[in-house]
């Protein structure tokens, strides 16, 4: 759905091969988006709670979008994202590092949050 939308994507499974991509550290993928430049499309905003890979997102810039519910069903996922492109492409004009909440109708900026 999202590239039939246009947009260019790439998966850690597409990049690192499957099933190599489920041994992937986060902080090693977030690091490897900062040096390309890419902005990062997840599933959980915890990781803003996780103080390695919130220093990694800190340190190296990295500019994030992740969904505000964990519980839906991919097309959904899509269509938060699509949904929400004007917000997040003029988020993206802003350097990182930033992690956003996208929600159904709207992307909320979030702290970039402390340990739990």
């Amino acid at each position: 759905m999202l590239r039939a939308a246009g947009l260019r994507l790439l998966t850690l499974a597409e990049h690192y091969g499957i099933p190599a991509d489920e041994d992937i550290d986060d902080e090693d993928w977030l690091r490897l988006a900062s040096s390309q430049d890419w902005v990062v499309f997840m599933k959980d905003t915890r990781i803003r709670y996780n103080r390695r890979e919130r220093d990694v997102v800190t340190a190296h810039s990295v500019r994030c979008f992740c969904l505000s519910s964990q519980q839906l069903k991919a097309d959904d996922m899509a269509a938060r994202y699509l949904g929400n492109l004007d917000a997040i492409t003029q988020a993206c004009q802003e350097p990182g590092p930033f992690i956003y909440a996208v929600h159904k109708n709207r992307i909320e900026r979030l702290p970039l949050g402390t340990d739990n």
